[in-house]
């Protein structure tokens, strides 16, 4: 592993217990250029973990604070008239920043949410007739609630397919959790985090992760998966192609956090269920967990 990247890693476990598979996930999100949507109930450290992946990274945060009554403007900005010079003056708003926390995402209405749209897809924003470019790089790292919970609007097909990944947390083991009760506060860890890399060195990574091989075997593979889930009855509908550059792209990043130049099947597999899970629809009257759909598809396809 590269010792930039395990020193990001290390320096994450310290502050978020339990979870390394899923601080790896993350990474991989970002070192593809994709964006994360963590989706777990309140309290397991969402949040936490957001913080932290900006901090560790050395990117610019912003937070924002999804409520019922968000307006796009509070996520954008707005054009305000200035007496002194007589005219209108631009004030960005907090999705000027390089990682933005869009924390409970679905608590604010589809009108708010609808905000960053243009700005996960494009890297920039349309206010007030003119095209603003955003921060690069630039990700949306999104916490969201059980849709069983109260006061919560379901994300739209459009822009959970923006998202890279959808990730839980779940419970910290026993150990962990020990360690966490006995330990400081993490929001105290947090701020004395420093930040493990430059933000140009991110960048750079960001590079080599799109160089990292993919023969023409695991291309073979990864339509095999793609074509398995639009044929599944199980399905009303399957991966786009969005979907599938966003696998080949995730298993390029976990190829590159192992070491390696090229990808293998394992890479693949390691991150399907993160990237379907969200995108593949159950036909009616049909529920299952993410990794059991994951695991479906992967058992009809063979491994070259």
């Amino acid at each position: 592993m590269n010792a930039d990247i395990a020193n990001v890693i290390d320096r994450i476990n310290r502050i978020v217990l339990g979870k390394e598979r899923q601080v790896r996930l993350c990474l991989a999100c970002l070192l593809a250029r994709g964006h994360l949507l963590i989706e777990d109930m309140p309290g397991v450290g969402k949040t936490t973990l957001a913080h932290t992946l900006a901090r560790a990274l050395g990117l610019d945060y912003q937070r924002i604070q999804f409520t019922s009554d968000l307006l796009p403007a509070d996520i954008l900005g707005a054009a305000v008239f200035e007496r002194e010079t007589g005219a209108f003056r631009f004030h960005p708003g907090p999705i000027f920043a390089q990682v933005i926390l869009a924390d409970e995402i679905n608590r604010a209405s589809p009108k708010a949410q609808s905000a960053l749209l243009e700005a996960m897809e494009e890297g920039q924003v349309s206010i007030e007739g003119e095209t603003r470019p955003l921060p690069k790089p630039f990700f949306v790292i999104a916490t969201q609630n059980p849709i069983d919970q109260i006061g919560v609007f379901p994300l739209p097909e459009s822009q959970l397919d923006r998202f890279l990944m959808r990730l839980s947390l779940g419970y910290p083991n026993a150990a962990a959790e020990r360690d966490l009760l006995a330990g400081q506060d993490r929001r105290d860890l947090v701020a004395e985090l420093q930040p493990a890399l430059a933000p140009a060195r991110f960048a750079a990574m960001q590079g080599e992760v799109r160089t990292v091989k993919v023969a023409d075997a695991l291309l073979d593979y990864l339509q095999a998966i793609i074509e398995a889930s639009r044929r599944n009855a199980s399905f009303a509908e399957g991966l786009s192609p969005r979907g599938g550059l966003a696998l080949k792209h995730a298993a390029q990043a976990w190829a590159y956090l192992a070491g390696r130049d090229f990808v293998q099947p394992e890479d693949v597999q390691a991150v399907l269920p993160g990237i379907v899970g969200h995108r593949l629809r159950p036909a009616p009257g049909i529920t299952a967990p993410d990794d059991f759909w994951a695991a479906r598809i992967l058992l009809q396809v063979p491994i070259p």
